[in-house]
């Protein structure tokens, strides 16, 4: 939100969270971004979170940290315009139940020597859609989890809203 604030082409119309706690409802609040939470019931309904992003104009949807499956529906309805950001070099460590600490862990037992961050399309699968961009970095013998962690979160920030600029400013296929 910070990257797109002043940003003459792009602004972020909708913050949406399956979390009622999630820490980015403040952030929206700091940026006067409007932010809706559904819980696991209403994803069941599809039709009402698409009606809300139509509502609010929403040609376009970035995922991060968000570890529910979008209903097939929501993926249909936006393809080709929606994104995550993935916390390694996909296809590594990608799938269900692979995020956060679980995948670093993972890395680490296989005794990796890079790891980096995955920006992909999303379809139906977890962590299956078309790659747009990595970005590799060195295990160090001494690195645990916790500075895995550090590392990867370091470049999620730099290159996420940078990738989303990319995308959104090239002009479409024809």
């Amino acid at each position: 939100m910070r990257y797109f604030q002043e940003h003459p082409h792009i602004d972020i119309n909708l913050i949406v969270t399956n979390n009622p706690n999630a820490g980015v409802l403040e952030k929206a609040k700091k940026y006067d971004v409007p932010s809706m939470v559904f819980i696991k019931k209403d994803w069941e309904n599809d039709t009402m979170i698409l009606t809300s992003l139509e509502q609010h104009h929403t040609a376009f949807i970035v995922l991060a940290g968000f570890l529910m499956l979008l209903p097939a529906d929501i993926v249909r309805a936006y393809s080709g315009r929606i994104i995550n950001i993935h916390p390694a070099l996909l296809p590594r460590f990608g799938g269900k139940g692979m995020f956060g600490r679980h995948i670093h862990d993972a890395l680490i037992a296989a005794g990796d020597t890079e790891t980096g961050i995955t920006i992909h399309e999303v379809d139906e699968v977890y962590d299956r859609g078309k790659i747009i961009f990595q970005k590799k970095i060195p295990v160090e013998t001494n690195d645990t989890a916790q500075t895995i962690e550090k590392k990867v979160r370091q470049l999620e920030y730099y290159y996420l809203p940078r990738v989303i600029e990319s995308l959104i400013s090239k002009p479409p296929a024809q």
